[in-house]
């Protein structure tokens, strides 16, 4: 249990959040595929990265830690060695999904699993490419989630529809690709994250994207035999871990924040575009777009007009837009109760299966908290402004949920006990000790 006291008093702080999640995983699984040495920075130590790093090491990886350095000697493409114990991913969904395309392609029976969480997670969008091209994969209690046996077969060449836009479906399939040394493509309904093929591209790899007639996208990777390390890899700070500060500032009247060093790639950058829509005063300082993009975001207080809103009075949050910003879309939801409008967030059924049924969860927590708020089959719809209060929180063990209503919790009337607040550990680690620096 978690006590969290609102604050009334403006705030002016600077910070610099942890690495992004996402490339964190990355940087550890491109760095054991590659031939020679990488020094990574600003990798996240959290529970999910630190699964990544677990299952690499159980591999036969050598991986070094020295102070905030991430050593990886890798061991090439063919290089990976049989586990002598199940593979545990513990709450990951990254990992569970892009590692079944390695393993896929390996000369050696593998299984993979995580924790109960996971084992409820659908695996089965990547079960199904992986079939497609050649691998023999099977979830061992036939319910199409872990635990998955994988046994490693030669594979070979495919082109895939994805029915979502999801960046581990399409990072899974380039993975498998890229072990097996054979080609693919991956056409998604529109663009999903896009670190696996920067990434991919810094290795050596030919990888190509491309926008079709119609508005879908191609992922495409040639074979590849040559897959070298650059040497070093620097992570930026995580644009979903900034977004729960960014969002504080936006709750609580005359504050001002500094995020430092944040990545802005536009294919996770929504929660910019929608905090823009909703009225807020944020800019975008000491920008840096080679490699991963990134810059400084300054957001300084201001009445949330929702300038955004249609011809209807609604500010409407979907389609294209939701895979830049689906993790952010609880700390969304958050701050639609104070705008002076109705907000509808559609087009966001992927929720239901992340770590909760996020739509569920999020309604619940912030109906006890006094807001107006419906769930749909693929979202939300919000009525505000709405004034909050405290409550006791269930987060239902998922680390989004849980911060997004400890910001919450900064502009609500009264206290907020936030039940197992320690789930943040999968992604943040040191968010409660940031937040205590608000109050």
């Amino acid at each position: 249990m978690l006590t969290i006291t609102p604050t009334h008093r403006p705030f002016h702080h600077e910070l610099t959040v942890p690495g992004d999640k996402s490339i964190s995983h990355r940087s550890i699984m491109f760095s054991a595929l590659a031939k020679g040495d990488t020094q990574i920075t600003g990798f996240l130590k959290s529970a999910d990265c630190l699964s990544t790093m677990a299952c690499f090491r159980a591999l036969g990886v050598e991986i070094e830690e020295t102070g905030d350095v991430i050593t990886v000697h890798g061991r090439g493409l063919r290089g990976l060695r049989a586990p002598q114990r199940i593979l545990d991913a513990g709450n990951s969904g990254t990992t569970t999904r892009l590692m079944s395309g390695i393993l896929a392609a390996q000369n050696f029976e593998s299984t993979l699993t995580g924790d109960a969480s996971i084992q409820k997670r659908p695996m089965k969008r990547v079960i199904e490419p992986l079939t497609a091209m050649g691998a023999d994969i099977t979830s061992e209690k036939g319910n199409g989630c872990a635990p998955l046996l994988i046994r490693g077969r030669k594979l070979h060449d495919i082109e895939w529809t994805s029915s979502v836009a999801s960046a581990q479906v399409k990072s899974c399939i380039l993975l498998a690709a890229l072990c097996a040394g054979c080609s693919a493509s991956v056409t998604e309904p529109a663009l999903s994250r896009d670190h696996s093929e920067r990434m991919l591209l810094s290795f050596g790899a030919d990888v190509r994207s491309t926008k079709n007639p119609g508005g879908t996208f191609t992922a495409f990777i040639a074979p590849t035999y040559e897959f070298t390390s650059p040497g070093s890899i620097v992570v930026p700070g995580d644009i979903s871990s900034a977004a729960y500060f960014l969002a504080a500032a936006m709750m609580v009247p005359g504050s001002e924040i500094l995020v430092k060093n944040v990545g802005i790639n536009p294919t996770r950058a929504g929660i910019l575009t929608v905090l823009e829509r909703m009225g807020a005063d944020i800019s975008a300082e000491n920008a840096d777009v080679t490699g991963e993009p990134c810059a400084d975001l300054l957001l300084k207080h201001s009445e949330l007009t929702a300038p955004g809103c249609d011809e209807n009075g609604d500010l409407v949050i979907g389609g294209d837009l939701i895979p830049t910003l689906i993790d952010e879309l609880p700390m969304i939801a958050v701050l639609a109760t104070q705008l002076p409008c109705r907000t509808i967030i559609r087009d966001a059924a992927e929720l239901k299966v992340k770590e909760s049924d996020r739509i569920a969860v999020m309604t619940k927590n912030l109906k006890r908290m006094g807001a107006d708020i419906e769930a749909t089959d693929d979202g939300f719809i919000i009525s505000g402004p709405a004034p909050l209060h405290g409550a006791e929180i269930d987060p239902h063990l998922d680390h989004r949920i849980a911060m997004s209503l400890a910001v919450a919790a900064l502009a609500a009337d009264g206290e907020t006990v936030i039940r197992d607040a320690d789930c943040v550990n999968i992604s943040y680690p040191e968010f409660y000790q940031e937040l205590r620096k608000l109050l």
